[in-house]
């Protein structure tokens, strides 16, 4: 499991933190390595394989032991909108202007692809991995959240938006997190619904980026803070960021470790 607790304490306890060296004197914190290179977009999965897209349109897996792969044809479809690699075993790719997703085996090979127009599915901002080994997406169109198997079929979805919320959310990410499946709204916030599609909660945190989902406790930057928040508990805490941190294109948490993405590539912290 995360170690979340230890990362926010980390955060918490550097906010004087001025450059990456520094982060080798936190005692539960220690600079592993660098991935040099012109990236716009990585994620990790749980294995400890971090999935690298270059500005030249290279997607680059490279496992814990520095072996690597390589997937060329990340612009056949159009710009790849999102990475999702939250089964090893099969990588989501996702390309929005096309409404099409792409399915990779663990050597970046495509096993199949889901063309969303031929479902008559046609507006849909982000797409997620479920549980079952299936795919959630919100399809802004009919206003309903969806699970989708690997044809394209519908195998469930929500009632009509429109009957539940004044206003309807637009998503940017679906996370399927113990049980519940969360949808985040940079202008609404949190929407939680359970497998079966029922609607739990809404939690108004806004203008947040690089949210994570784990054990009911919600995370997510913005500006130069990190925001934490467990369910139920009535307690929204905020960790200032280093100073440093302010540049960074992506920053994501897993595995032990946060991962900052900047101009001159991918840094890699352990939390002990």
């Amino acid at each position: 499991m995360i170690a979340y607790n230890k990362i926010a304490l980390f955060f918490y306890c550097t906010i004087c933190m001025v450059s990456y060296a520094s982060a080798q004197k936190d005692s539960s914190f220690i600079y592993s390595r660098t991935l040099p290179g012109d990236f716009s977009y990585f994620t990790i999965d749980n294995l400890d394989n971090i999935y690298l897209l270059s500005n030249t349109n290279q997607l680059k897996k490279i496992t814990p032991d520095g072996d690597y792969v390589v997937f060329n044809d990340v612009r056949k479809y159009g710009k790849l909108f999102s990475i999702d690699a939250t089964n090893p075993l099969k990588i989501l790719l996702y390309y929005k202007n096309f409404s099409t997703i792409v399915v990779l085996d663990r050597f970046l090979n495509i096993r199949n692809t889901i063309n969303l127009r031929k479902q008559n599915i046609f507006k849909v901002k982000t797409i997620a991995a479920s549980y079952d080994n299936n795919i959630w997406l919100f399809d802004e169109g009919d206003a309903k959240l969806k699970k989708i198997d690997d044809n394209g079929e519908v195998l469930l979805e929500t009632v009509d938006f429109r009957n539940l919320f004044d206003t309807i959310p637009s998503p940017i990410q679906i996370v399927d997190r113990d049980r519940f499946v969360y949808l985040y709204d940079t202008t609404k916030g949190f929407y939680t619904f359970d497998y079966y599609g029922a609607f739990k909660n809404r939690l108004p945190f806004l203008n947040w980026s690089n949210t994570e989902v784990i054990a009911n406790t919600l995370y997510g930057f913005s500006g130069s803070s990190l925001y934490q928040y467990k369910q139920g508990s009535l307690n929204l805490q905020e960790h200032a960021l280093p100073f440093s941190f302010n540049e960074a294109v992506q920053i994501k948490v897993g595995n032990n470790k946060v991962y900052v993405l900047n101009k001159a590539g991918l840094d890699q912290f352990l939390v002990k």
